[in-house]
């Protein structure tokens, strides 16, 4: 269990002349646990956790989950609480905690993100989340989204909402690929975050892109002919800006 300080709602933190862009709210343990749940937080996983506060995400996953963390919090004396409950879960060795402002920190080794932060605060991390981050890395927000980025998945927990973004890879422009039997398909996609849109062609002849589904690398599309009873389905796999694989995928 952890210690929830009732009056520690404001801006300053424990130290004094520290002035915090977000106020320390703990998280309710309930919504930390669908956090990590939503997320398919694992013992693989890098887990970074923004504004940290008292290290409960992080050390609430070492301990269930055996997944290893970093903390990024401003506030010196919130990382010295976070560091004496980790010591007390026993989870130390798995979590660390580092004094350093969420815009300016490192986050390129996590496979997962969470954080407990404000809108307005989402969205300055947004072009950070979205460069820094590789593609398939998971994002969680309890609270607040990040406007017109819509999430992925969303579920609710104890009267607040818990959103999950999965950064997309940058794959608008044209992409083709060969079938055994030689003929070409072309793609030519429009992009806004994971939402894609655009055209198809196999060889010359236009047909309709019907569907697609960008998770993380991988883009599903449904390719349908003029007349056709049933769309053709492909997976296709993308790596550094380029289409390393394609295969015919099940209906999605």
């Amino acid at each position: 269990m952890f210690r929830d300080i009732a009056d520690d709602l404001d801006n300053y933190s424990l130290t004094p002349d520290t002035f915090l862009d977000v106020p320390f709210v703990p998280t309710d343990e309930s919504a930390v646990e669908a956090m990590l749940s939503l997320a398919k937080v694992g013992p693989n996983d890098v887990l970074y956790d923004l504004g940290s506060g008292d290290g409960r995400i992080l050390i609430t996953a070492a301990r269930d989950r055996d997944t290893r963390g970093i903390g990024i919090e401003v506030d010196p004396q919130r990382i010295a609480d976070a560091m004496d409950e980790a010591s007390w879960a026993g989870v130390e060795c798995l979590v660390d905690f580092v004094e350093e402002d969420i815009f300016t920190a490192d986050i390129r080794e996590a496979t997962v993100v969470t954080m407990y932060l404000l809108e307005t605060v989402n969205l300055q991390l947004r072009p950070k989340l979205l460069s820094q981050l590789r593609p398939g890395t998971r994002v969680v927000s309890h609270a607040f989204d990040m406007a017109d980025w819509v999430a992925d998945d969303r579920l609710r927990v104890a009267g607040s909402n818990i959103y999950l973004w999965i950064i997309p890879a940058q794959i608008e422009g044209e992409w083709q690929w060969d079938m055994t039997d030689g003929t070409t398909y072309r793609l030519a996609l429009k992009q806004r975050f994971q939402e894609i849109t655009g055209k198809a062609w196999l060889g010359d002849e236009e047909r309709r892109l019907e569907r697609t589904r960008l998770r993380g690398n991988k883009l599903e599309v449904a390719i349908r002919a003029e007349g056709a009873e049933t769309p053709d389905y492909f997976l296709l796999e993308f790596e550094e800006n380029m289409l390393i694989a394609v295969d015919l995928c099940a209906p999605f």
